[in-house]
Order: structure tokens, then sequence, then C-alpha cells
């Protein structure tokens, strides 16, 4: 009887792990928060070796955590109802692995107005991701953060007004993406950072007017992504990236007129202009010369010309030029000799067959498949040999 409960009382006291004891300061192992009553188990650590789970649907505070000065694993931070700041973790200087402040899957922090909290955090080892938390109109308790190891997203933040609080901020090791953060006006936060080992996106961001704060980064590691927002006018915030290691991507920005902040850039892996409603020129493509894989210009309604590609010699996947409905010529693919997977120009309502088919013509070899249709027919005299 006494040796069951010797182990019942030891199993009410484990977390995750053998022992809640600290030792020399270190939890050993990983921790999960579900209670406030939680917080005293570890309030005498200094450091945890493994995760810390704060999943706490009655909790309002951290107090208690303040000797804490370091995670070697992730820090989750999700599911809190009522949590309404991050004071108790006020020592933390650093996070080993991932940093998660909210997320869709495993519920946000609902009313967390800012992370003042984490203002010794100056460091984190893997991704950042700051997600659905419905009441978050600041980041300025992130000011003395400044690397971070993977991926930095901030995404359906629905009161996030700018994000200045990452001012110190000078590079992303992985993707950063900045994703339906619905008042977000500015990225004027992000200006001191020079360049993304990974992916850059922007998306969905409707009060978005300009990307500025992005002045900064002359290097996008993987593809660039602007898509969807509503507001964004211009690109000239991206005017000193000169290398995109893989795709460029303009989609769905209603207010875009033209691409002149893209001017910087030399060669990217594949490029798509697509369902741009107001853009009427490519000029600020110039520099492009190569183009590695695909090539689509498609849905832009008031697109008339192509002049911005005039640079470009080869297409190493499809080329696609489809549903422009103001474009009236391809002259700006002059100088395109090669492309390898399929040759399309369709749908374009006011450009003449025989544009496209003499642009096929001077290819110096036939791509893998060709479809030049339901563009204006005309009677060309003479008619391209490649015309169908």
């Amino acid at each position: 009887m006494m040796a069951l409960a010797t182990v019942l009382v030891c199993g009410g006291c484990s977390k995750d792990t053998d022992s809640n004891e600290c030792n020399l300061g270190e939890y050993s192992g990983d921790f999960t928060i579900s209670t406030q009553s939680d917080i005293a188990a570890i309030a005498e650590c200094t450091s945890i070796s493994g995760n810390l789970h704060i999943k706490c649907l009655s909790c309002t505070d951290l107090d208690g955590l303040d000797g804490l000065t370091s995670v070697g694993g992730t820090l989750e931070i999700r599911n809190n109802s009522v949590l309404i700041n991050l004071d108790g973790l006020s020592g933390i200087t650093s996070v080993g692995e991932d940093l998660l402040i909210g997320s869709y899957y495993n519920g946000g922090n609902h009313v967390l107005a800012n992370l003042d909290g984490l203002s010794a955090l100056t460091s984190v080892g893997g991704n950042f991701s700051i997600s659905h938390n419905d009441t978050l109109i600041s980041l300025d308790g992130l000011s003395a953060l400044t690397s971070v190891g993977g991926d930095l997203e901030i995404f359906y933040n629905y009161t996030l007004t700018n994000l200045d609080g990452l001012s110190s901020l000078t590079s992303v090791s992985g993707v950063l993406q900045i994703d339906a953060n619905h008042a977000l006006t500015n990225l004027d936060g992000l200006s001191n950072i020079t360049s993304v080992g990974d992916g850059l996106c922007i998306s969905s961001n409707p009060t978005l007017t300009n990307l500025n704060g992005l002045s900064g980064i002359i290097l996008v590691g993987g593809s660039l992504w602007i898509e969807a927002n509503a507001a964004m006018t211009n690109l000239d915030g991206l005017s000193n990236i000169t290398s995109v290691g893989e795709s460029l991507g303009i989609f769905n920005n209603a207010a875009i007129t033209n691409l002149d902040g893209l001017s910087g850039l030399t060669s990217v892996d594949g490029l798509m202009i697509e369902n741009n409603s107001a853009l009427t020129s490519l000029d600020g493509l110039s520099g492009i010369t190569s183009v590695g894989e695909d090539l689509w210009i498609r849905y832009n309604a008031v697109l008339t010309d192509l002049d911005g590609l005039n640079n470009i010699t080869s297409v190493g996947g499809d080329l696609e030029i489809e549903d422009n409905y103001t474009l009236a010529n391809v002259d700006g693919l002059s100088g395109l000799t090669s492309v390898v997977d399929e040759f399309m120009i369709s749908d374009n309502d006011v450009l003449p067959d025989c544009e496209a088919c003499d642009l096929l013509d001077q290819l110096t070899s036939e791509p893998t498949s060709i479809d030049v249709d339901s563009n204006l027919s005309d009677a060309c005299t003479p008619v391209p040999a490649s015309c169908p």
C-alpha cells in the first residue's frame, strides 16, 4: 500500500517528464502549462531544456515565470482564451527552436493585445509564427529581436496595424510571410532586413498600400510572391532586390498599375503575372534576360503590350499568354529564341493570331506542344507557316 501511495504522489507531480524539479535551475524535458497552478512547478527554473507549451484556457497571466531566461526547444503559446499579456516571460532572451504565438488549428490568443512580455528576446532558432491573435495591435515587445533562424510568419492578426516592433531584425533565414492582416497599413518595421533565405510572400493584406518597408532587401533565396493586396498601387519598395532564387509571382492585385519596383531583377526561375486588373505596363521587368521555368502572362485586363519583356531570350518551361483582353501585340518578346515546353497564346481578344505565329517562327527550336487559338482571327498576308 505504501508503494502504491508513493507511485500516485509522484505521478501526480509529473508534467511531460519524470521529474518536475529544476536541477541547478534547469528543467529537463518538456513542460505544459494547462492551468494557472502549473506555473508554480517551474517557478524556480531559469531554463527549460525541451519544449514549453502554454495552452491554458483559464490563465489570465503568466506571473511567476519571470526567472525563466531560455527555452531550449519550442515555446508554444496557443489557445489561451483569457490570457491578456505575456509579462511573466520578461526574462526570456532566447528560444532554441520554434516560437509559436497563436494558431488556426490549435487556437489563437483571443484577448492578447501586445507582446511586451517578450522584450528581452533576442533570438529564435527556428520558425517564428504569430497568427490568429484577434486583438493583437502591436509587436513592440519584440524590439530586441535580431535573428530568426527559420520562417517568420505573421498572418490572420486582424487588428495589427504595423510591424514596428521588428525594427532590430536584420535577416530571416527561412520564409518571410505576411498574410491576411486586415488592418496592416505598412511594413516599415521590416526596414532593416537585408536578406530572406527562402521565400518572401506578401498576400491578402487589404489595407496595405506599399512595400516601402522592404526596401533594404537585396536577396530573396526562394520565391517572391505578391498576391491579393487590394490597396497596393506599386511595388517600389522592392527596388533593391537583385536576385530571386525561384519564382516571381504577381497575382490578383487590383490597384497595381506597373512593376517598376522590380527593375533590379536580372533572372528568375519562373515568372507569373496574373489577374492584375489595373496593370498597364511590364517595363519594370526589362532587366530579366532568362526565365528558367514557366512564363505566364494571364488575365491582365488592361495590359496592351509586353514591352518590358524585350530582353528575355529563353523560357525553360511553358510560355502562356492567355486571356489578356486588350493585348494588341507581342512585340515585347522580340528577343525570345527558345521555349522548351508548351507554347500557348490563346483567348487574347484583340491580338491577331499572326502575331502569335510570327513569334513562334522566330524560335530556333520547336516547343514540346503548340496552342495558338481563340485570338483575333485575321487574314495575314502572307500567312506564317506555323499558323494553325
